[in-house]
């Protein structure tokens, strides 16, 4: 396997947990957006692939990584979001630092802390939230914490969900190693049909880490100058909380985590009106909002 588009495993952004660019997304903004969220599939189809050893798959992402900044050949996973990039003036920051998390899967199976898995996180999710905020012009220092919060919240979320799965065909375990022994359950439980007590103990624990993080996140919407990004990101927190609070009752071994589409569409819909009402008090419920734009 000598490039990154032969490890693609076909999934696409429309097979995502949570919506991608979806067209609450200006236009305008969709193409930068979908560029950078394939060059990314590109670099976490090559970490998650089986066929490969650690060592190729750290060269195909470096290839990855210098084809984008201009280091290398071009490589065409690399080269809308590169162009995209150049158009927007924008520099490659946020998807090298995914890379940086792929390298890291390559290498790395297990995670002994809780804060050793929110530092995967931060390279893994939060260059996710990051860049798409960059791309609308939207001000770092004001949207950037809160986005954090939110994209690490999805993150485990996703990793709570997948846990059996990752285990059995990947050997990776994203649940922290003492939380494990907190509640006496063992990596090999992941491998069974449904969770152990201690297991399920484990899962909803961590679920509730990510309703505390969706929480700190839950101001962004309103902090956000673009309207239809904050209905976006209102839609995705509101779908983020309903799993996180699903995780707490469900085994994710033996049973759907995800409502079906018309649920989940109906909740991201509530979501986002009910952020739509609120814009124009914004700035009386954020008093920081009342130099920016209307």
């Amino acid at each position: 396997m000598t490039t990154a588009t032969e490890a693609r495993s076909g999934k696409g952004h429309r097979d995502e947990n949570f919506p991608v660019a979806s067209h609450l997304i200006h236009p305008r903004h969709r193409g930068p957006i979908l560029d950078f969220y394939h060059f990314v599939r590109a670099g976490d189809d090559v970490a998650d692939n089986a066929g490969l050893s650690p060592e190729r798959k750290i060269a195909l992402l470096d290839g990855l990584a210098d084809a984008l900044t201009g280091r290398g050949p071009d490589d065409p996973e690399a080269a809308p979001l590169r162009r995209s990039l150049a158009e927007r003036g924008l520099p490659p920051r946020h998807a090298l630092e995914l890379l940086d998390a792929f390298r890291m899967d390559a290498h790395k199976t297990r995670y002994d802390t809780w804060d050793e898995l929110a530092h995967y996180c931060r390279y893994s999710a939060v260059p996710v939230g990051r860049f798409v905020l960059d791309v609308h012009g939207e001000d770092p220092g004001r949207t950037w914490p809160t986005s954090d919060a939110i994209c690490t919240a999805l993150q485990v979320i996703n990793h709570l969900q997948d846990c059996g799965k990752d285990f059995r065909s990947i050997d990776r375990v994203y649940l922290p190693r003492e939380t494990l022994e907190k509640h006496g359950a063992r990596i090999e439980d992941l491998g069974a049909e449904r969770a152990t007590p201690a297991l399920r103990a484990v899962i909803g624990e961590l679920a509730q880490r990510c309703l505390d993080l969706l929480d700190e996140g839950r101001p962004l919407p309103d902090l956000i100058d673009d309207t239809r990004l904050s209905l976006e990101i209102a839609a995705i927190h509101r779908l983020a909380v309903v799993l996180a609070r699903g995780l707490l009752v469900r085994d994710p071994l033996s049973e759907k985590v995800h409502h079906g589409k018309a649920a989940f569409a109906l909740t991201a819909l509530g979501a986002a009106a009910t952020t739509l009402a609120r814009r124009p008090f914004r700035r009386h419920l954020h008093p920081a909002l009342r130099g920016a734009r209307p």
